[in-house]
C-alpha cells in the first residue's frame, strides 16, 4: 500500500489520550492522530524517530497521522486503520499463499449481529472468514508478539471464528506484523492470558493461523513474507 506523499520525518515527543501524540518537525510541536489502540508497548521512547503522514482535507480535525516509529533500527508501522489495506491489497496480487484459491473477497463481511470479519472470502467451492490483527510488539530480538494490551474484542473474535467453523465455514486468523525481519511470533500470554487460552482453543478447533510480517519504508507498507509460529 503505497502512501499518497512521501512521509515526513520527526521526533517523538509523547503520546498521550491514546489518540494523540506530539511530534518535533523542524523545531515545531505537531499535534497528530495516532491509531493505533493498543498500548504501543517498546515505542514510546521520547526522542525515537517517527515518519507521518499530512492530509489537505480541510474538515479533519487534526492535520498530521502518525504512521511509523523507528526503535532499535527497525521501523515498525503503528497505524492499525491501514491494516485491512495492505491485506485486500496482498489478497487482489495472491500474495497469501494459504488464501490463493479464493477469487472473490468482500471485507467487512457480517456473521452475526454481533460479529464482523474483516473479509470473506469465496471461490466455487467455499467459503472462509478472515480476521486480520496488526502487530506492533518487539519485547525479544526478533520475535514479534500480539497483543500488547488486553483485548477482550480480539478474544471474542477467536471464539467467533471456531464458532464459524461449527457452521461450516473455514476460518483464518492472520497476524500482520508492521516490520520486516522478524524471525518467529507468539502469542503474549503474560500479557493477556485469556486470549492466548482463546487462541490455543481456536488453533485446537479447526482455526487456521497465519503470519506476514511487511516490508517498510516512507513510501509504502507491503506484505513481505510468512513468518513462523513460535509454540
Amino acid at each position: 500500500m503505497k502512501f499518497k506523499h512521501r512521509l515526513l520525518q520527526g521526533t517523538l515527543i509523547k503520546r498521550y489520550k491514546r489518540f494523540f501524540a506530539n511530534i518535533s518537525y523542524k523545531n515545531k510541536t505537531l499535534v497528530t492522530h495516532c491509531p493505533n489502540t493498543g498500548s504501543m508497548m517498546g515505542l514510546l521512547d521520547e526522542g525515537n524517530k517517527v515518519w507521518f503522514s499530512q492530509s489537505n482535507n480541510p474538515k479533519r480535525k487534526l492535520k498530521y497521522t502518525l504512521e511509523i516509529i523507528e526503535v532499535k533500527k527497525k521501523l515498525i508501522g503503528i497505524n492499525t486503520l491501514i491494516t485491512n489495506k495492505i491485506v485486500h491489497e496482498a489478497l487482489n496480487e495472491n500474495k497469501i499463499k494459504h488464501l490463493e484459491k479464493f477469487n472473490k473477497i468482500k471485507p467487512e463481511a457480517k456473521f452475526s449481529d454481533n460479529t464482523r470479519f474483516d473479509f470473506m472470502l469465496k471461490n466455487e467451492k467455499n467459503k472462509c472468514f478472515l480476521e486480520v490483527k496488526s502487530v506492533t510488539l518487539l519485547r525479544n530480538k526478533n520475535v514479534a508478539e500480539f497483543p500488547d494490551a488486553i483485548t477482550s474484542r480480539g478474544t471474542k473474535h477467536l471464539n467467533e471464528l471456531v464458532f464459524a467453523i461449527k457452521k461450516g465455514f473455514s476460518s483464518f486468523i492472520l497476524y500482520l506484523i508492521q516490520m520486516e525481519s522478524c524471525e518467529s511470533f507468539k502469542i503474549a500470554s503474560d500479557i493477556d492470558p485469556m486470549y492466548k487460552k482463546a487462541f490455543d482453543n481456536a488453533k485446537k478447533s479447526g482455526v487456521k493461523v497465519l503470519c506476514y510480517d511487511c516490508k517498510i519504508s516512507p513510501e509504502e507498507v507491503k506484505i513481505n513474507k510468512q513468518i513462523d509460529l513460535s509454540l
